[in-house]
């Protein structure tokens, strides 16, 4: 791109600015094509979960059952309004960066200066920029004085970066770099003035084209609602197809049409896998809200179930790693002093005089994060303006990267000067051998990825200040060094991740020495750092390669944080990614798991992310992915204990038709089955403490089915032996001379003994009863206390009694039906005991039981 010549001072007439408008549109990004609310709803209808809800809960009201069919509608209802919140809050990624892209700007238009919306700067706009204004569009700089901008939205960086008028023809379209011409759409002037020429407005800005990749790209699908769609698709199927052959076939051995559609409404019903989407919503409403409570919003239900089995942590450096701000560190005298500077610490004597010349070389009231970093280290001592007047200010030249200001006070004019150090070297006017000395203590600080400045001071022979800064015999006060500080929960938090199989990657736009001594410093693994520049010369082949070993990207620009990502991705990583930048927005998007910063992030990056810290804490990571598989886990819980505990409800209820006993249960009893059922799946799973092994442990294997082979076979054997005692209980006092009432209660209450006893053998994949005491489930004992108080009123009241056709029990009954529960208890913990559920390798389990 070649910079824009002879241009007009007077700028663009009203009316060509009119013409640009029409023809380029208004400056702001593109409104996306919006899903209607009516579209959000008709596809969460097509969800086959939710069809189940939905015909679950008219079938319980056909029935005659209207307390299960306005659970069912409900958890229906509740999840339409989830889902249609959620898309809703995903499409506002492109309003919040329409709004971020379009503040009010200075133009000059027919030779004179208005104030105008963003939306109006049209190409060719002469705009004025001044300290603390936000760029309304991308321009070519016609004139610059001591000009610098915080492109941080865009680069991810918080240093400001110089920026001056091109004299060679060129401009550099990278965003990231010093001496540009360039200036783009959302970046904010921090120091100096200038004018510039637009280029490009709204899509066609760096910006802009961001908003554009957003739109292009697509979230995750949850791997959750695929498997459990399968799964309860395949159970209604084979549980209505058994339900019409118990109905044919009552009719040809019993007789009665009546009788064999309520045998066959009753095994339909205990085949019905309702509690599958209801388990699904419930515990990822749930999870939600758990992992909220350690500060962090989840704005995707799939992030939940994707933490899990996240393999790698893709990281920014500002503001993720670190705090977003400098932060004086390190402190050189010439004569070879060393001090490490800390704000809780008093400052030796020495290094105050350079700390106070590098604050009176500042800006009064600074915008510049550096400066700002002096000004508070220098007045932790002192109040260093205090009898001193400011008289003249030398600013940055592009032949001499220092500034100087000059200060009378008591009549003395005095001179503190700051800058690159090569240029304070100059001022000073050093020997050789402080030449060198000085040298090789900025490349000290320089490895450790430390911004150096240098400090001079001078005093002014005479009270007028001179023409240039190169009048004044300065003697060097020393070096001062900077850096934007980590984290302090940052190390820690890195080696949970290692410790739970996850990989930090550090992806930033610094240079290559500060990130790898922010990756050592946080204890990210590996000194390898991949330049943006050597990234641009590898094809996707090499970059693979290259990400076996890399965990430090240097010099990074947004699209290639996308390629990252992308990269990552395709070579069957599961990736988390966080940021805080509109540069960041594209990969948050496009990761498995996009994680936004809270407090110091963008709209734009929190819109697009599936997840957002609230309170900024690189730990809260930690504790998301712990509290993510230990979702997950108990979501397998329940759907174990579910495939287990429906094996001896169904087999009770086929049973008479092989045997010729009498019918033993009917709709109500299989729905006050599922009264028990439902909340024990909803509640006492969703509430059970994490596997003591959760957090050291590797990633869950992405391939897993939520349903897997071992899992369906080890459920299943939970319900048959559970089928086999009651079955047996049931053939026994069939053939007795026990009346069919009490029977019928006996085997009723046996069962629900029997369904307590599936409870806890799925509770815990590792933890033994004993250890489950230890740990108690508060839920679970309410749960128990409720099952056994509405077992005692059903026992208790004649009426509930006849309405389910029991009869009186013994008190040996009662003791019987608990014994039974016990012996299946103990039966199935030595099971689990003999397929190696206690812990195998690196406290792994049996690959019998779903870890």
């Amino acid at each position: 791109m070649t910079a824009v010549s002879a241009l007009q001072p007077t700028g663009l007439t009203n009316l060509a600015a009119q013409a640009r408008l029409a023809q380029d549109g208004a400056n702001e990004i593109p409104r996306a094509g919006k899903k209607s609310l009516l579209g959000i709803v008709l596809n969460v209808l097509r969800e086959p979960m939710l069809a189940l809800l939905l015909v679950g809960g008219m079938a319980y009201l056909l029935l005659g059952d209207l307390t299960e069919a306005l659970i069912l509608l409900a958890f229906a209802t509740f999840s339409v309004a989830v889902t249609v919140v959620q898309e809703t809050r995903t499409e506002h990624v492109l309003e919040a960066l329409r709004d971020l892209s379009a503040p009010r700007a200075l133009v000059i238009r027919e030779g004179v200066r208005s104030r105008i919306a963003g939306r109006d700067v049209v190409r060719g706009d002469l705009i004025v920029l001044g300290q603390g204004d936000r760029v309304a569009a991308d321009a070519v700089l016609i004139e610059a004085s001591d000009l610098q901008a915080d492109e941080s939205l865009l680069t991810g960086e918080s240093m400001p970066v110089d920026k001056s008028v091109d004299t060679d023809g060129d401009v550099d379209p990278r965003p990231v770099g010093h001496d540009q011409s360039r200036i783009y759409s959302g970046s904010l002037i921090v120091r100096g003035s200038g004018v510039a020429q637009v280029v490009a407005t709204g899509a066609h800005t760096k910006m802009g084209k961001i908003g554009q990749s957003l739109a292009s790209l697509k979230s995750e699908a949850p791997r959750l609602q695929r498997d459990t769609a399968r799964i309860v698709t395949w159970c209604a199927g084979g549980g209505a197809a058994v339900a019409l052959v118990v109905v044919l076939l009552f009719r040809l051995l019993r007789g009665g049409w009546i009788e064999a559609l309520l045998a066959g409404i009753a095994i339909g019903m205990a085949m019905l896998p309702e509690e599958f989407p209801v388990v699904l919503t419930v515990f990822l409403a749930m999870g939600a809200w758990r992992i909220g409570k350690v500060g962090v919003l989840t704005r995707r239900a799939s992030a939940i179930e994707t933490l899990g089995s996240a393999t790698v942590l893709c990281t920014d450096k500002t503001g993720t790693l670190t705090e977003n701000r400098m932060s004086v560190t390190s402190l050189w005298l010439p004569s070879g002093e060393v001090a490490a500077f800390a704000s809780d610490r008093p400052i030796p004597e020495g290094f105050r005089h350079l700390l106070q010349n590098a604050a009176l070389a500042s800006a009064v009231k600074p915008d510049d994060p550096m400066e700002i970093a002096l000004h508070k280290a220098a007045s932790a001592e002192t109040q260093i303006h205090r009898h001193r007047e400011l008289v003249h200010s030398w600013p940055l030249r592009p032949g001499l990267l220092a500034m100087s200001n000059a200060w009378r006070e008591d009549g003395i004019l005095t001179v503190s000067a700051k800058g690159a150090p090569e240029a304070v070297a100059t001022l000073c006017q050093l020997t050789p051998e402080l030449l060198s000395i000085l040298t090789d203590a900025v490349e000290a600080m320089a490895v450790r990825g430390i911004r150096v400045l240098a400090v001079a001071h001078a005093i002014a022979p005479d009270p007028n200040w001179a023409e240039t800064q190169h009048s004044y015999n300065y003697e060097l006060a020393g070096l001062v060094g900077l850096a934007d500080p980590i984290r302090a929960s940052v190390p820690a938090a890195v080696a949970q991740c290692r410790s739970a199989g996850i990989r930090v990657v550090m992806i930033t736009g610094d240079y290559a020495a500060t990130a790898r001594a922010i990756a050592r410093e946080a204890g990210i693994a590996g000194d390898e750092v991949l330049s943006g520049a050597e990234l641009t010369g590898l094809d996707d082949h090499q970059l693979s390669e290259r990400l076996k070993t890399v965990n430090v990207f240097a010099r990074i620009m947004p699209e290639q944080k996308l390629q990252i990502v992308q990269a990552l991705k395709a070579s069957g990583e599961i990736v988390a990614m966080t940021g805080d930048g509109v540069n960041d927005a594209p990969s948050l998007k496009a990761a498995h798991i996009g994680i936004a910063m809270g407090k110091r992030g963008t709209d734009v990056a929190r819109e697009a992310s599936a997840m957002v810290l609230l309170d900024d804490d690189f730990q809260s990571i930690v504790q998301s992915v712990r509290l993510g598989r230990r979702i997950y886990d108990n979501i397998r819980k329940a759907m174990a204990f579910i495939f287990a505990v429906h094996v001896p409800i169904a087999g009770l209820a086929l049973l008479p038709l092989v045997s010729g006993l009498p019918v033993l249960f009917g709709p109500i009893h299989i729905a006050l089955l599922e009264m028990v059922i439902d909340p024990v799946c909803a509640l006492v799973f969703e509430a059970e403490h994490a596997e003591d092994n959760v957090m050291r442990r590797p990633p869950r294997d992405p391939a897993e089915r939520l349903f897997s082979v071992p899992m369906i076979i080890w459920s299943v054997f939970q319900g048959i032996t559970a089928f086999v005692i009651l079955g047996a209980l049931f053939v026994i006092t069939g053939n007795s001379s026990m009346p069919e009432a009490e029977m019928r209660a006996l085997t009723f209450f046996s069962l629900i003994a029997a369904i307590i006893a599936l409870i806890l053998v799925n509770q815990s994949y590792r933890a033994t009863v004993r250890g489950l005491i230890a740990r108690p489930n508060k839920v679970m004992l309410y749960v128990t206390a409720i099952i056994a108080a509405v077992s005692g009123l059903i026992l208790s009241i004649p009426t509930a009694q006849s309405l389910l056709k029991f009869g009186s029990i013994a008190w040996s009954d009662i003791a019987l039906a608990m014994g039974l529960g016990a012996g299946l208890l103990i039966f199935l913990e030595g099971c689990k005991a003999l397929i190696g559920l206690n812990g195998g390798k690196n406290g792994e389990t049996s690959r019998w039981i779903p870890r």
